[in-house]
C-alpha cells in the first residue's frame, strides 16, 4: 500500500507525459490536414476541363511569338457611318427585337424536316460578326448534317450524361431539373437537321507555328453564342443550349479538331416538332434585372 501511494506521483506524471505527446501529435497532424485542404484545389466533378475559363492557361515563353500577333499596326481606318433612327422608330424597333428575342424558349423536341443550308451559313456569318480580343475571333463552329456523325455525337454525350446524372452532378442539381423534363436521353442529337458544336480556340497558330494569343477566347466566343441564339430565333429556328459535361476530348477527336480548341456550346438546330412542348416558365422583370444610377 505504502509502494503504491510513493508511485502514484510517477504514474501520474508519465500519464501527463503521454497525453501531451498525443496531442501536441493531434495538432501536428490537424495542421497538416488543414495545409493539404487549403493548397488543395476544390474538387468540382461536375466541371468539364474543356469548359473551364483558359485565361490562365501556361504557355510556354519559348512558344510565344513576341512579334506582334494581331492585325498590321498600320491597317487604315475608315468613317464609320450607321443607320440613324428618330427616337419613335428606336422605341418601336426596340420593343419588336424584344418581343421577338422574348419568343425564344429552349426547345428539345425538334423536327427532323430539312432546314435550307444557306439559312444556317447566314446565321453562322451572323454570329461571326461577334467582337473579340483584339479582333482574334478565337471561335470555330463544327456544322454537322451526317446522320452517321450525329449519332456517334448522340452516343458520346448520352454515354457520358448517364454517369453526370447519376454519380457527377448530385442530388440538387439533378433534383433542381426534374422540373424541366430532361435527362441522358437526347434524341434531339439525332432528329434535328443540324448540331451546331461551338469551339473556343484557346491560342492559334502563326505562320512560325509558334502560339498566337486569343485574348478572353471565353467571353468572345460566349458573345458569338449570344449573337447565334438571336439569329437562329429571327430565321425561326429552335435549339437547346447544350454544354455536353466530360464529352468534349471525345468530340474534339471525332471531328478532327487539334488540341488548340475546346468544345464550349453545342446546338441542336432546326424546327420544332409538332407536338413540342416547353416549361410554363416566366423571366425577371425589368427591376430584377437593371440597376439604374
Amino acid at each position: 500500500m505504502v509502494l503504491f501511494s510513493s508511485l502514484t506521483p510517477v504514474f501520474i506524471a508519465v500519464i501527463c507525459v503521454l497525453i501531451g505527446i498525443i496531442l501536441k501529435s493531434t495538432r501536428k497532424s490537424s495542421k497538416k490536414e488543414k495545409s493539404d485542404t487549403k493548397n488543395k484545389p476544390e474538387s468540382r466533378p461536375w466541371v468539364d476541363e474543356d469548359l473551364r475559363d483558359s485565361t490562365d492557361l501556361h504557355v510556354e515563353e519559348d512558344d510565344i511569338d513576341e512579334e506582334w500577333q494581331g492585325l498590321d499596326e498600320n491597317i487604315a481606318h475608315v468613317p464609320f457611318s450607321a443607320e440613324r433612327y428618330s427616337e419613335d422608330e428606336m422605341i418601336k424597333r426596340s420593343k419588336e427585337f424584344y418581343e421577338l428575342l422574348n419568343k425564344r424558349r429552349t426547345v428539345r423536341f425538334i423536327s427532323d424536316e430539312p432546314v435550307p443550308k444557306e439559312v444556317i451559313d447566314n446565321v453562322i456569318k451572323t454570329a461571326g460578326t461577334s467582337p473579340s480580343g483584339a479582333h482574334t475571333e478565337p471561335w470555330t463552329f463544327v456544322v454537322v448534317h451526317d446522320p452517321e456523325i450525329k449519332h456517334k455525337i448522340r452516343e458520346i454525350i448520352e454515354e457520358e450524361e448517364e454517369v453526370n446524372y447519376r454519380k457527377r452532378m448530385g442530388d440538387k442539381w439533378v433534383h433542381d431539373l426534374k422540373r424541366l423534363r430532361t435527362n441522358w436521353i437526347k434524341e434531339y442529337l439525332d432528329t434535328a437537321p443540324y448540331l451546331i458544336l461551338i469551339f473556343k480556340q484557346v491560342y492559334g497558330r502563326l505562320p512560325n507555328g509558334k502560339k498566337k494569343t486569343h485574348y478572353y477566347n471565353e467571353i468572345s466566343v460566349s458573345i458569338a453564342c449570344g449573337i447565334l441564339l438571336a439569329a437562329l430565333q429571327n430565321v425561326g429556328l429552335v435549339t437547346v443550349t447544350s454544354t455536353p459535361l466530360n464529352c468534349g476530348p471525345r468530340l474534339r477527336v471525332l471531328l478532327q479538331r487539334s488540341a488548340n480548341e475546346k468544345l464550349l456550346l453545342l446546338l441542336p438546330v432546326g424546327y420544332p416538332s409538332k407536338d413540342a412542348t416547353v416549361p410554363d416558365l416566366t423571366r425577371k422583370p425589368l427591376d430584377d434585372i437593371m440597376v439604374a444610377m
